[in-house]
């Protein structure tokens, strides 16, 4: 698909349909205002997503007007542009269109190229296509985005942004069948292959000779080696300090002997959205090139059950020393992180974030619309979190209390995998992974609720929605400056 910054006036662009962003109250631009006015007075009040097709009639090149609500002025952020641009796209590519155009409003408060990026974001998010393994090809797909008088370096940026987020929802979005441990390992290795990323793969015996016991025993009960992977991005020449980057990478999770019920047991496949969100924010890191050191870790396995698979009861020594009891299989994703974040401190990571479908309890806790922050650092989790809010990502901080480290406690090992009668689940699941990285400053995002958009809606369809990539990338900037 071809973005593009074009300095045309929207009354010359020849595009199929031109977008006009609104807010509540405020009136179109003078050029269309005569096209678009009765429209406006009608019935379309520009309420927040709210959109209205307007036939050109030869008035302006373009051969349609799409009307798009912002809502109130004062309520508006770079989140709901981005949101409203995606709707805006969706519904102009379901009238038919091949080429769209934005006209960027001007907004208080609002930086100019700040609104070109979310405006390519957004449109780039709403159109983007899952893989279909339908026999029935899907309806015809928008071929050009422009945005009219803006700056080329802001659309290449929102580019930039859209290509990790949506990378990381097409890898979420595959069928266990389809992406394995070696799959994904393979197109974290393509994404480094394209934007000279160092990259280091291990397989089953090398997980063995680092000493991954963790990682290898939720490994025990499947025919698919495990993969460990460790990408280096050398942006400020590998003299460190280094950003540790690290996401759970469990292809299909099917609970393991502690196995799942089968309603909703399909949706597991999405539980490697934390690896894919590292694969996807290395892929915009490639592209925006800041001047930080970042060492970005995912270990990639599936979750089976067999004869050979580790149970309930067992004692497992992980990376960082720590033993662990296993009190529930379907506890596996904070085991892959466990030794994955403890091989980062090893390799010398300053501070570190971390990304995983960890616990339902998040869902509980805080529903759809933030993820949690589990951390040992009060300073970098407010960081991370800023990061975050900067670039419309909403997470929400835990409490640190230590005491919390009671309710996974156990009589025969250092810790258990699981908590006690699922008491603060999404609290006890990060704990768990602080007792891997000793003093190291760690935030970790619980995204097991914000990864999936369950219902679909007028900007985007059902599935992986790309959650933490642009935390990473945000953070990843922060950390060059």
């Amino acid at each position: 698909m071809q973005v593009q910054a074009i300095n045309t006036a929207l009354t010359a662009y020849a595009a199929d349909v031109l977008i006009l962003l609104l807010t509540e109250g405020a009136p179109a631009p003078a050029e269309v205002a005569n096209l678009v006015g009765p429209a406006i007075e009608a019935d379309f009040k520009a309420g927040f997503g709210k959109t209205a097709l307007v036939y050109a009639n030869n008035a302006i090149t373009a051969r349609k007007l799409l009307l798009v609500g912002l809502g109130k002025a004062e309520k508006l952020n770079l989140r709901l542009l981005r949101k409203a641009a995606a709707i805006g796209a969706r519904a102009a590519r379901e009238s038919g269109a091949a080429s769209i155009a934005f006209v960027p409003p001007t907004l208080d408060g609002f930086d100019a190229d700040l609104t070109a990026q979310s405006l390519t974001e957004g449109a780039l998010h709403g159109l983007y296509r899952f893989r279909s393994f339908k026999s029935v090809a899907a309806k015809p797909q928008v071929e050009s985005i422009a945005i009219l008088g803006a700056s080329a370096a802001a659309v290449a940026r929102g580019e930039a942004f859209a290509a990790g987020v949506n990378k990381t929802r097409g890898l979420a979005w595959l069928p266990g069948n389809h992406l394995t441990a070696t799959d994904l390992a393979n197109e974290a290795a393509a994404v480094c292959g394209a934007h000279g990323i160092e990259i280091e793969i291990y397989d089953k015996k090398g997980c063995e000779e680092l000493g991954l016991g963790l990682l290898l025993a939720v490994n025990q009960g499947s025919v698919e080696e495990p993969r460990f992977v460790v990408m280096r991005y050398k942006g400020n020449g590998g003299q460190g300090p280094w950003l540790g980057l690290v996401g759970k990478g469990v292809t299909f999770d099917t609970g393991g002997i502690s196995i799942k019920p089968t309603e909703g047991m399909w949706d597991m496949k999405y539980d490697m959205a934390g690896a894919a969100a590292v694969v996807g924010a290395m892929e915009t890191i490639g592209r925006l090139k800041p001047k930080a050191d970042i060492l970005a870790i995912i270990g990639c396995t599936d979750n089976m059950p067999d004869g050979g698979a580790y149970k309930p009861g067992d004692v497992i020594v992980g990376l960082s020393g720590k033993t662990v009891e296993i009190r529930s299989t379907d506890a596996e994703g904070r085991l892959v992180l466990g030794d994955a974040l403890a091989y980062a401190v090893k390799q010398g990571a300053a501070k570190l974030i971390t990304a995983s479908t960890l616990t339902g309890a998040a869902q509980i806790s805080l529903g759809p619309i933030r993820f949690g922050m589990v951390s040992n650092n009060e300073t970098w989790q407010q960081e991370v979190y800023q990061a975050a809010d900067s670039v419309g990502e909403r997470g929400w901080p835990q409490p640190m209390d230590e005491e919390y480290d009671d309710l996974f406690d156990s009589p025969i090992a250092d810790m258990a995998n699981s908590g006690v009668a699922r008491a603060a689940g999404m609290i006890v699941g990060g704990r768990f992974l602080l007792k891997h990285v000793s003093e190291t400053p760690t935030v970790h995002l619980d995204i097991a609720i914000t990864a999936w958009n369950h219902k679909g809606g007028a900007e985007e369809d059902l599935g992986a929605t790309g959650t933490a990539v642009r935390t990473f990338v945000a953070a990843a900037e922060r950390w060059a400056k």
